[in-house]
């Protein structure tokens, strides 16, 4: 993304606030969200809440004024045991892993313990009491067969990351009359091939609920001072970032260290050198978001209650920066996106357009100017998704570029 405009011209101040970010400390925050107690920070549950509870704290050393804001959340999938899949065939029997081999898939109904039946191909006349195999790409129209003849359930075919992880979701299309069950597409086709040669059993479980349940924003405003050397007051700018994951499996961690551990790690620091100097303090407020890996319901309750005039840039991964971050603009965010062009140049961070679908999009639909921005999320919503592997520079880049932004925001209009 490149700007048309001619740049800034130089503006050492922003070298010196800059130079204030700290990469051991927005580590530290990483690592601290990623820890054992926080269980994957799912919305809803005691983890998640000890994470608003810190983070909370933590705005208040800053002298934000805090407040912990709660709203219903519905429809949120919850994993409260381990699922099973195996099967045999030919004389030979293979339990999956889950995860690796096989995962819930989100339209699932609720199977709590393990059930036998004889596998059936998806285009077979009966289907009554069997695992369905359904074709590639074809699971609906297998569930709705298989819900007509009462079958035992559908298994479908999914893919998996470059590491081998079948990563986990929360929200997803409404439930569906029969259990359904995602397994890594070489083991479909395998299945398939399997029954073409002869009788298969499947053996399935899919302990999968839907709950309500509450979320807690954790919301932070700081005093407001007139603009350096200017009586005018600046715009109102809120930063945000979800610290919400999908929450741990039973017995399996995802610390959810990228997504969005990092965005907070950044948006924090960010918080701490702006607001290190009064002439900084304008019109900056923080908000860390829960429930978005649930269907953003967090930014979707808050995004209603803001002035109309709030400008909006929200973190979502910042975790490892490749070629350039992504950038997606909403709403009347021309002015803002040129800003954030300028700061992108000042402080050396590449900026490129791209889908940011994230808790911005529920700002932009309130009608307020927001801006996304993701800079990367290695083991996504997987085990692999650990503290190691938050690059400092990324987490540095993105702390930079938001700080720069504000910043640029904040200097008084040229006489």
């Amino acid at each position: 993304m490149t700007s048309t405009t001619p740049d800034a011209p130089q503006m050492p101040d922003l070298a010196a606030v800059v130079a204030q970010v700290s990469a051991a400390r927005m580590l530290a925050t990483v690592q601290e969200l990623a820890r054992d107690q926080y269980a994957g920070r799912r919305v809803g549950t005691p983890g998640g809440r000890a994470a608003a509870a810190w983070l909370a704290e933590r705005l208040r050393e800053l002298g934000g004024e805090v407040e912990l804001d709660s709203f219903p959340v519905a429809d949120v999938r919850e994993l409260y045991a381990t699922p099973v899949l195996e099967w045999s065939a030919g004389g030979q029997a293979r339990r999956l892993e889950h995860r690796r081999d096989f995962v819930e898939h989100l339209a699932s109904a609720e199977l709590p313990h393990p059930h036998t039946a004889p596998l059936a191909a998806a285009s077979e006349s009966d289907l009554r009491g069997r695992w369905v195999l359904a074709e590639a790409g074809d699971w609906a129209q297998a569930c709705e067969r298989a819900e007509a003849q009462g079958a035992a359930g559908v298994l479908t075919a999914r893919g998996i990351d470059p590491e081998g992880w079948m990563p986990k979701m929360i929200a997803g299309p409404a439930a569906r009359a029969v259990p359904i069950i995602a397994l890594r597409t070489d083991l479909h086709a395998y299945l398939a091939d399997a029954l073409a040669t002869g009788p298969v059993q499947v053996t399935g479980s899919m302990p999968l609920r839907q709950v309500a349940t509450d979320g807690h924003n954790v919301h932070a405003r700081f005093p407001r001072a007139s603009l350096a050397g200017s009586s005018e007051r600046g715009p109102q700018v809120l930063l945000t970032a979800h610290y919400d994951g999908v929450g741990d499996d039973p017995g399996l961690r995802l610390p959810a260290a990228a997504d969005n551990a990092s965005g907070v790690a950044a948006v924090l620091e960010a918080a701490r050198v702006l607001t290190a100097g009064p002439a900084l303090r304008a019109g900056l407020a923080v908000a860390f978001l829960d429930a978005e890996e649930s269907g953003a319901w967090g930014s979707a309750h808050h995004a209603v209650v803001l002035p109309a005039d709030t400008l909006v840039i929200n973190l979502d991964g910042a975790a490892q920066l490749h070629q350039a971050a992504a950038v997606e603009a909403g709403g009347p965010a021309h002015a803002l996106l040129a800003i954030l062009d300028q700061a992108a140049r000042l402080t050396g961070v590449p900026l490129r357009a791209g889908a940011m679908a994230s808790d911005n999009r529920r700002y932009v639909a309130a009608g307020l100017a927001a801006i996304g921005i993701g800079m990367g999320m290695p083991g996504y919503q997987t085990p692999a998704e650990t503290p190691e592997r938050v690059e400092p520079e990324t987490l540095v880049a993105a702390a930079h570029l938001l700080i720069a932004t504000v910043w640029l925001l904040a200097q008084p209009p040229r006489a």
